[in-house]
């Protein structure tokens, strides 16, 4: 967008309305130069996920607004419980003004191989095209086989299937976990991360995770690095062992009651 020439418009979503964006927040943000709507569900960092309604009533404000939506759904099939992810670019009259994001990173496990892709109307993806053939001659190879192999290979959907169970499992424990030991999570319905307010320990994010670091070698992301809504708030990643997560707790556990928590 900023290679465009435009103009980014952050709109913070927060714990309290489970990091949704709302029809209200995105007329708020609309002026008659707006063009484009970027969002991303399931979320990273939250591991928020906007259901069918949700979608429909953002997808109306888009229709009325004669909006391109780029919908960046690398996280679509990691979703847990009873939870569906929805394709923005299957709602009503939203497949000709949307641009819909996918790759293999999250999915089938293939971070670093960089295979990712963009669906949409020709006449997006060809001013795309443009831009992007002087940019990247082209996806490796090598990960182009791999992600074939992901997409056709019967094993493959199984070892997804398996992975998808196993990062629910971790979910679980993780999130009940940080609300135990004192750090209240909101239910992260997809992607594979909590995001717990630190809110309690007096600290800001930035605090926290320094000292988190230092003192108990446990790793987070201060949530303010995602934008102000995350202010308060520390990312923290499942898709480790469940020996590794339940060590990161008791680690975490320790350092809240050092300070007081």
């Amino acid at each position: 967008m900023i290679l465009a020439g435009g103009t980014v418009v952050d709109i913070p979503t927060y714990a309290a309305n489970n990091f949704v964006l709302t029809p209200a927040q995105l007329e708020e943000a609309i002026t008659p130069r707006t063009k484009v709507l970027l969002i991303g569900y399931p979320c990273n960092p939250t591991g928020a996920v906007m259901n069918r309604e949700e979608l429909s009533a953002i997808a109306h404000v888009a229709e009325r607004h004669d909006l391109i939506v780029i919908s960046d759904e690398i996280y679509d099939r990691l979703v847990y419980d009873d939870h569906e992810h929805v394709m923005f670019a299957a709602l009503p009259g939203m497949a000709e003004r949307t641009i819909h994001l996918g790759g293999m990173s999250k999915d089938y496990a293939m971070t670093g191989w960089r295979i990712g892709y963009a669906a949409g109307p020709a006449e997006l993806l060809g001013a795309m095209r443009r831009i992007h053939q002087y940019l990247i001659m082209s996806a490796p190879t090598g990960g182009q086989a791999a992600a074939l192999r992901a997409l056709t290979d019967p094993d493959a959907e199984s070892a997804v299937q398996e992975m998808v169970t196993s990062y629910g499992e971790r979910r679980r424990f993780l999130v009940d976990g940080l609300n135990e030991i004192g750090l209240d999570c909101f239910e992260p319905k997809g992607a594979f991360y909590a995001f717990p307010s630190v809110g309690r320990t007096g600290m800001d994010e930035y605090e926290f995770a320094e000292k988190l670091l230092n003192e108990e070698r446990v790793a987070v992301i201060p949530g303010s690095g995602f934008g102000a809504g995350g202010e308060g708030h520390v990312r923290c990643a499942y898709p480790v062992e469940m020996p590794k997560l339940e060590i990161a707790l008791e680690r975490m556990y320790r350092f809240l009651r050092r300070y007081g928590v």
